[in-house]
């Protein structure tokens, strides 16, 4: 019997089998990395077909029924991080595909929220452009963080961290989320926001942390960026639909707000004729949230973990 083929989806540079000890599934086990994104279902299916094994790197590529109708090879599917919302996991557990997850570190989303929240306030980007290019000499006045107000939406494990750094900045920290207690806020040394509304409207900075769904889709719409301070900023590294994608747009083109820091977009990766590679005043990064040397081993280590104990006939890390 020959090995079994595995794909590892979204490698983009090119680093899955260096930060991964595969090893261990080395001789049951031959692995093949995609770094190119398979942009519909399509390609994705005609790339898949002679996999029994799919490694998926966070909620990138959907895998919807019909994906699974059209891949019986496939017997296993891991997914970075423990909780994915594009898996059909009833189609998987019907065409008899297991699904596994991996452990996710919380800490690379927090630092890169704080190098966009920094990268805004001091116009990191143009001013090293500048610099670069023999440019002005401080084309800008940075605006400060030490006494100012951090507006964060969603005090969970990432929010938390936030909101820690900005009390280490000096600023007066707030929050607000739908369950949200007082008692929550305080234990991590922050103030309850009476309402989301009131958040916006004190906030020199606004960061969104919370998970999507039903009650925070569409949560930050044109009349919520309306609220905020023509100075203020927003930052999204959570999920790009908690913010109307075109209100943040229309707001930035029209310096409603002072700028945004973007690491989430409707379509990933962005397509290059997307207005925000164009857009004034935004800072974007191509969703680095995640993307760190650790958390990559701890991706691609648990997904050989995760294999290794499908093979034994004892799947762990289940999703379902």
């Amino acid at each position: 019997m020959g090995k079994l083929r595995c794909a590892v989806l979204d490698d983009f540079q090119g680093v899955a089998t260096d930060l991964g000890d595969w090893s261990p599934v080395g001789d049951r086990v031959e692995v093949a990395c995609f770094r190119e994104h398979f942009a519909d279902e399509e390609q994705l299916v005609a790339a898949l077909r002679e996999f029994d094994i799919v490694v998926t790197l966070r909620e990138r590529v959907p895998f919807p029924a019909s994906v699974f109708a059209a891949l019986p090879r496939l017997r296993l599917l891991v997914a970075s991080g423990m909780r994915n919302s594009v898996i059909d996991y009833a189609a998987a557990a019907a065409h008899g595909v297991t699904v596994c997850g991996t452990r996710s570190a919380s800490t690379p989303p927090v630092e890169l929220t704080w190098a966009l929240i920094l990268g805004l306030a001091r116009n990191l980007v143009a001013e090293v452009n500048g610099l670069r290019a023999g440019g002005p000499w401080q084309a800008s006045v940075g605006a400060d963080l030490h006494g100012r107000t951090l507006g964060v939406l969603g005090l969970g494990k990432i929010g938390v961290p936030v909101a820690q750094v900005g009390l280490a900045f000096g600023m007066e920290v707030v929050a607000w989320s739908q369950h949200l207690t007082k008692e929550r806020a305080e234990a991590a040394g922050v103030q309850l926001a009476a309402s989301k509304e009131e958040l916006l409207r004190r906030s020199d900075v606004v960061t969104v942390h919370l998970a999507l769904g039903d009650r925070t889709r569409g949560l930050l719409g044109a009349d919520e960026l309306a609220l905020m301070k023509p100075t203020a900023y927003l930052v999204n590294t959570s999920r790009a639909a908690i913010v109307d994608q075109d209100a943040l747009l229309a707001a930035l083109r029209a310096g409603a707000i002072a700028g945004a820091g973007v690491d989430v977009f409707d379509v990933e990766p962005l397509p290059a004729d997307h207005p925000f590679r164009s857009a004034p005043r935004l800072l974007a990064t191509p969703h680095l949230g995640y993307v760190s040397e650790d958390n990559y081993r701890r991706y691609y280590g648990d997904a050989v973990e995760d294999i290794a104990a499908y093979l034994a006939g004892e799947p762990v890390r289940l999703l379902g």
